[in-house]
């Protein structure tokens, strides 16, 4: 796994042995990103599920200003302080564990308002409608804000959010990336 572009790019990140992580791919990664184009520059991002870090790590890259990593795993947890303690961007950052389907309180206290949100929640495991949920009610989006969903192509995003609106969808296989924006 690793950076694909901007300045870090061609560095390694570390992943965890075993199938409890599943990172994006490179070529489903590098299609996010060339999709979002020029909207992550000196954005706010908010990795949800966040894994390995390695969404938000390619936007800090790519010139995103900072970024906020969200898993209830320890072991992604660690995984996330040792990539970003790698690339020595751990100013730019923040790490909170959480359980993203109970709520999304932890972002209460942040006053901050996420332009980007990448969500990467295990596959089929009806995460996708409580996380969008949460992220609305919590308020944390910020108007138009984009929202990059990678789920399985059994568990369809709900697009009956008042607040948001899914703008594109692409398919890898097993794999579909829904892109919303927020319409509030």
């Amino acid at each position: 796994m690793r950076i694909i572009s901007g300045r870090f790019k061609g560095r390694r990140l570390t992943a965890p042995a075993g199938m409890d992580i599943r990172p994006t791919a490179d070529r489903i990664k590098e299609s996010i990103f060339n999709i979002l184009g020029q909207r992550i520059r000196n954005t706010t991002v908010l990795d949800l599920f966040a894994g390995t870090g390695a969404l938000g790590i390619e936007a800090l890259s790519r010139g995103a200003a900072f970024a906020v990593f969200v898993d209830q795993s320890n072991t992604a947890l660690s995984v996330i302080r040792h990539n970003v303690r790698h690339l020595d961007v751990e100013d730019r950052i923040r790490i909170i564990r959480w359980n993203i389907k109970r709520n999304l309180n932890c972002l209460l206290s942040m006053k901050r308002k996420f332009d980007l949100v990448f969500m990467d929640p295990p596959y089929e495991k009806d995460s996708v409608s409580p996380a969008l949920a949460n992220l609305i009610s919590c308020g944390a989006l910020s108007p138009h804000g984009n929202i990059v969903i990678e789920h399985g192509v059994r568990e369809p995003v709900d697009v009956d959010f008042g607040a948001l609106s899914l703008v594109d969808q692409r398919n890898f296989g097993k794999t579909l990336v829904s892109f919303m924006v927020s319409v509030i």
